[in-house]
């Protein structure tokens, strides 16, 4: 047992300066397998000892996917704006990320319109569909708008502004906040959005694509874009840092501990 601690001890000394904290958290999962715990520190350690983005973006993306809409993590978003604070990030900062991370909602649309469309086709009612041009000058101008806002344009959008221009203009509006008034570079904007697309918990390929391609365009590098993803592919520890008190508590209850 002195043994098991000692090296407990080590691993956590190890965790804390790779990773550049500690969580309670972590206590049960080191205390329950040690060698599984050694094998996590390792591979969540990567892009800390080998990667390109300062240190700050880090938690950026860590609180990206920890608040997203599709995991709603609290007590990891909890501990990744303590560290983002701890490493310089304004309040301003830390909010843009929760403000750009608010739009993941918009793949209702973006992944039901194609759908809406191929179907009405199929029921034979393409007279309801919007003509092409039919949006005219209105069109037009958003699209325009949208493009000098966000700095792209997707033909994913062009069939959501043909339906409802009210709708686009709305949500063009509301996306459009922390690029105008932000204080984030436009690449670091990127991948907050690389992160919630590409996550285990959301894995939407076209925003993934379209935003990987973004990044690049305002002169992200292949280290940068793969150290985001090197960074969100840990998100399924979560599993284990959830499901471990849980099995604590049982064991506890069943009179075996």
């Amino acid at each position: 047992m002195d043994e098991l601690s000692s090296r407990q001890r080590a691993l956590k000394e190890a965790f804390t300066q790779a990773r550049g904290y500690w969580s309670p958290t972590w206590d049960q999962v080191l205390a329950l397998d040690a060698d599984f715990f050694e094998a996590y520190m390792n591979f969540s350690a990567v892009p800390w000892r080998h990667g390109v983005l300062d240190p700050k973006v880090r938690e950026f993306i860590y609180i990206a996917i920890d608040a997203s809409t599709t995991h709603l993590h609290a007590s990891g978003t909890r501990v990744h704006m303590k560290n983002a604070l701890r490493y310089g990030a304004t309040q301003q900062e830390i909010m843009e990320v929760l403000q750009l991370i608010s739009v993941l909602g918009i793949h209702s649309v973006t992944h039901g319109v194609p759908i809406l469309m191929e179907e009405l086709t199929a029921a034979g009612r393409g007279g309801e569909l919007p003509k092409p041009g039919e949006g005219g000058e209105r069109a037009a101008r958003l699209k325009a708008e949208f493009t000098a806002a966000r700095g792209y344009w997707s033909a994913l959008w062009d069939d959501v502004l043909a339906l409802s221009p009210d709708f686009f203009e709305a949500y063009m509006r509301f996306s459009s906040v922390p690029w105008q008034h932000g204080r984030l570079e436009p690449k670091v904007k990127e991948f907050i959005y690389i992160a919630i697309d590409a996550s285990t918990t959301h894995l939407y390929a076209p925003g993934t694509r379209i935003h990987i391609r973004n990044a690049i365009g305002y002169g992200a590098t292949s280290q940068e874009i793969m150290e985001v993803l090197e960074l969100i592919s840990v998100l399924g520890i979560h599993s284990t840092t959830h499901g471990v008190p849980i099995l604590l508590e049982e064991l506890k209850a069943a009179g075996k501990t």
